[in-house]
């Protein structure tokens, strides 16, 4: 008969029997079907991240060029997704129900660009006054709180992920382009010039309103088809689906530029962007994974973009602050020579 070794230490039989049968202990399989679970999901949040990216480009559009903080985007991502929901019902085809969610979006920003440039109300009000009407008109164009896509054609898909890993980094790419040829315009120019100095932009004749105008139109244009392509790519549309939308558009800008810094031309800082999405949904990936409820994502995303946002300040007072005692260490020696 064979006999298990004796225990030792800390040892239970269980680890007893694990070692004479060669057998993985319990911590040792869940830690071993954690990494699994993470691995599996890196191409999903990928996609996912990819979609999300075309979005943040949106963000970025009205946040960095703009300097504006527009919340319009948590709204205007459900309009896009809403319309293109409920034109693949009515027997449109999905690729062009997304031009529909762009014009879609581009006439929320559009609203939220006369409310504060001919109504004189603060763009931040304003995006929350377009962000509450768009909620009724979401419920009214839906019918309902939520739409399902089962067994509708559509261009990007969950069930699908190689596909919706080509068609999201197609999409995102061909934004990208675009952006860039766009912004190397006259006009371009004139809409980053305003976020930059609108004084200085106003006084050569350039009518800033327009400008800012728009920068909103093309920058919730942008978010329309994000809510298009990710209502594909979940299967549904939902009322709140673009709750919290903002933040996860600040991360991933916030994201990109400090792991991929805003070095280079403009096309690659447009690209941080997007790749600063993708980190950022693999990491959303990685932590659910670990065992954090769904109900916690949100306080995480704050904590991620308050934590993004305070890296580039922390980084300027490390280096004021070194470059303040490296002087008087050199006094020091000074002194003692």
């Amino acid at each position: 008969m064979c006999r298990l070794p004796p225990c030792s230490g800390g040892e239970t039989a269980e680890d007893g029997r694990n070692a004479l049968y060669g057998r993985k202990s319990l911590p040792a399989q869940r830690m071993v079907e954690m990494m699994g679970g993470i691995i599996a999901s890196v191409p999903g949040a990928t996609a996912q991240g990819l979609v999300w990216g075309v979005m943040a480009l949106g963000v970025y559009v009205t946040y960095k060029l703009l300097d504006i903080a527009d919340l319009t985007v948590d709204s205007s991502l459900c309009t896009g997704g809403a319309v293109s929901a409920v034109l693949i019902l009515s027997g449109m085809h999905p690729l062009l129900s997304l031009l529909f969610a762009v014009l879609a979006g581009m006439l929320a920003g559009l609203v939220t660009g006369i409310l504060h440039t001919r109504l004189r109300i603060p763009a931040i009000l304003a995006g929350i006054l377009t962000q509450l009407g768009l909620y009724s008109v979401n419920l009214r164009i839906m019918g309902k709180s939520s739409v399902a896509l089962l067994r509708q054609p559509v261009v990007i898909s969950l069930g699908n992920i190689p596909m919706a890993l080509f068609i999201g980094a197609v999409s995102a790419g061909a934004v990208v382009a675009c952006l860039y040829w766009f912004f190397g315009t006259e006009l371009g120019c004139a809409i980053r010039a305003t976020g930059n100095n609108r004084r200085m932009v106003r006084a050569q004749g350039v009518d800033t309103d327009r400008m800012k105008i728009i920068g909103l139109v093309l920058s919730n244009g942008l978010v329309g088809l994000a809510g298009g392509l990710l209502a594909q790519y979940q299967g549904s549309a939902n009322v709140n689906m673009g709750r919290g939308a903002i933040v996860i558009g600040l991360a991933s800008v916030i994201i990109g530029e400090v792991v991929f810094g805003a070095r280079f031309n403009f096309a690659y800082q447009l690209g941080a962007i997007v790749a600063g999405s993708v980190i950022y949904q693999i990491v959303i990936a990685f932590v659910l994974q670990l065992g954090l409820s769904t109900e916690d994502l949100k306080l995480f995303s704050a904590v991620t973009v308050a934590a993004a946002l305070s890296v580039p300040v922390l980084k300027q007072r490390f280096v004021r602050t070194k470059a303040v005692s490296a002087p008087a260490e050199g006094g020091n020696r000074d002194a003692e020579a």
